[in-house]
Parts: structure tokens; sequence; C-alpha cells
């Protein structure tokens, strides 16, 4: 029998994407999807899957919050899915069934299909199921977490660029590019994924592509039109197209940047 599951993701590219992937394995049949923790939470109560690929990091409704409200008795065998290597960690330490790290490649997501199948077969999902319920619930729903510094892949390496290192953050297309001083960086996330993730008392988007590192920022003023500049530390200039008098606020409140 094929394995029915369920694959919940807050970003329609990775969703789509993971529903490619499936289709390859012969052994999985896609149930359902879902965009948000909440909508995941009431398919698993109406329509238990086998198996549930759960985004970690989801706004309002995390993935950890979803498997909360799931009675544990009720649980589908889980494999987490993160893009941060903290949310792997935390999955690893709960002795999860299985994480991917995105971006995973096929044969990544064969070898974690072929080891829920085993766990299925052996019928112990219930017993891993029960001490991922108690670390959950041993483990009170914490703030945002957000990111401290991007992991940068390129071929076999990874280069590590610390948050408080990134001037600014530009989207290209489905990417977005990290502008340091020590050259510029692309990485595979969205800008509106990334404003998610970065801490709001050093990031704010100034306008539909950029997103500044408050830090970096030396002096705002209006041209000769009236529309505003953000001038960097670098003399570098910005757009600043939204948010005027909050970004205003941020700079000589600081600690109002971590209200929103």
């Amino acid at each position: 029998m094929k394995i029915n599951a369920l694959i919940v993701d807050d970003e329609p590219l990775a969703l789509a994407r993971l529903r490619k992937m499936l289709a390859l394995e012969p052994e999985v049949e896609i149930a359902g999807e879902c965009g948000n923790g909440a909508e995941a939470i009431n398919f698993i109560r109406s329509h238990p899957p086998d198996l549930v690929f759960l985004d970690v990091q989801m706004p309002e409704v995390s993935g950890f919050d979803v498997l909360r409200a799931i009675p544990v008795a009720s649980l589908p065998a889980v494999i987490f899915v993160t893009a941060h290597d903290q949310h792997a960690v935390e999955a690893f330490e709960v002795d999860a069934l299985d994480y991917l790290l995105k971006p995973f490649t096929q044969a990544r997501l064969k070898a974690s299909v072929s080891r829920v199948r085993l766990h299925l077969q052996a019928r112990d999902v219930s017993a891993l199921n029960q001490h991922l319920a108690e670390w959950l619930h041993k483990t009170p729903p914490a703030g945002p977490a957000y990111l401290n510094r991007f992991a940068i892949k390129n071929g076999s390496q990874t280069t590590f660029i610390k948050v408080e290192d990134v001037d600014y953050v530009e989207a290209a297309s489905n990417y977005a590019v990290l502008h340091t001083a020590g050259g510029n960086h692309v990485v595979r996330e969205t800008l509106l994924n990334l404003e998610a993730t970065l801490p709001p008392r050093k990031f704010r988007r100034i306008s539909r592509s950029v997103i500044v590192n408050l830090e970096r920022i030396r002096e705002i003023h209006a041209d000769a039109r009236g529309d505003h500049l953000v001038v960097l530390q670098s003399n570098h200039q910005l757009s600043l197209t939204r948010n005027v008098h909050e970004i205003m606020s941020c700079l000589q409140f600081p600690e109002a940047s971590g209200q929103s």
C-alpha cells in the first residue's frame, strides 16, 4: 500500500518543489497540501494521513504548534522540513523520525521515505510520537526565532554570513541578494520569507524590494521631488518608499523597532 502523505509549507515554491519531487517516489501518494499551520491542524484532524512533511517555521502557527494541537494517539509519522540549521538540531535532539534540511536532494528524500516505510511496517511510529509529544509539551511555544547568520552554499562549500554584517537585502525574483562590505551573496529565499526571519530590531523593509540593516543607515533625506533616500555608511543610496515615519522612529528610539 502507498503512504498517504500531507505536505505543509507556507512558501508556495517550496510546496511545489516538494510536490514535484514526491511525484517521483512511487511509494508515496499525496493526500493533500496545506499552506499554513491552521490548515494543517484541520486536515490532520479530519483526514489523518500516514505521513506529514511539515515545515517547521511558519508564521502564527509553527510546525511544532501543529503537533501540539493534535492528540498524540492521532499523530501521523512526521518528517520535519526546514531551511534553518537550528530547527534541524531540535529535530535531531528530540529523536524525530526524520528531517529534511532545505535544499535537499531527490536521493535524500528517497532515503527519508524508505525510513518512514520501515517504521510504519514495524508499527513503532506511535512510540516515537510519544517521545515527540512529551518533548513538545515540556517545551512551551517560544517567541519568534530569528536568524543570526546565513548559510551560503556554493557547490560543496558553505560560507556563513552574520546578519549584522549585511548592509541590506535586495529581492531578485524568487531569490534574495545579501549586500555586504565583502561582496554580494545570493540566498534561495524570497524577500518575504527573510523579512519574517530577520530580527526586527535590526532590519526593516524600506521598499517593495529592499530590507535594510538599521545600524547601517547614516542619514535619511528628501530630494528635490520630496522622495526619501536612505544613505548608508558606505555612501550607497536606497529609495525609502514605505514606513518613512516608522523607520525614523526606529532610528531615534531603537527599542521601538522590536514592536510590530
